[in-house]
């Protein structure tokens, strides 16, 4: 059980949901790429996966090299901040280089949520250790719920999937870190209103 806990939270690791937010977005809602070719498409996807994903793990591992952080899952809440403020960096250049494209606001707009969750989720981890899987996934959720809400998509189906999906992260990650229910309660909720609210209130052009 707690081997596929730790792999579930290894396939859904936050720094991998701007990418897969950003692919499900564009197909639920094609319009939302309506000026980008069909072709180049994947490559924004790849772009933000470099971005908010490969070199933020590359940076980690860098950490862990030197010494400055024991493990890359950060299980101490003291470790957390250093490596949420790089991931700050790359997402704040993710968003510059996807401000550049003809993508709808509501894409622009949702990497601002992301990059809002992060940095809220590091300045409460000075206190308190959030759990930021559950910031990722309330994210994605907020991001297609509101996509849905502005065009009337009819996604509840693939939202009541989703939820059920954030429902096994969470156990997930009860299972195989030191989370309690109230870190991970308030890292859905927290990633959730971020992005929810950031779209609706940004990306309604």
């Amino acid at each position: 059980m707690r081997t596929a806990a730790r792999l579930l939270s290894v396939l859904l690791h936050p720094v991998f949901l701007p990418a897969i937010t950003l692919w499900a977005m564009i197909t639920v809602d094609p319009g939302l790429a309506y000026f980008v070719p069909p072709d180049r498409r994947p490559i924004a996807v790849f772009m933000v996966a470099l971005m908010s994903a490969v070199f933020p793990l590359m940076s980690l591992h860098l950490l862990v090299r030197a010494g400055m952080i024991t493990s890359m899952e950060l299980h101490q809440r003291r470790e957390r901040p250093l490596a949420y403020a790089i991931t700050l960096i790359y997402f704040g250049a993710t968003w510059y280089l996807m401000h550049r494209t003809p993508f709808h606001p509501a894409v622009q707009a949702m990497l601002i949520g992301a990059f809002m969750a992060l940095l809220l989720t590091l300045v409460i981890t000075l206190r308190w250790k959030i759990s930021a899987h559950l910031v990722g996934m309330g994210g994605l959720i907020g991001a297609i719920a509101a996509v849905n809400s502005m065009h009337q998509l009819g996604l509840l189906p693939l939202l009541a999937v989703l939820i059920a999906l954030t429902g096994l992260v969470a156990s997930a990650r009860l299972l195989s870190s030191d989370h309690t229910q109230a870190q991970v309660l308030a890292g859905g909720v927290l990633g959730f209103i971020s992005t929810w609210t950031c779209i609706l209130l940004l990306g309604s052009n």
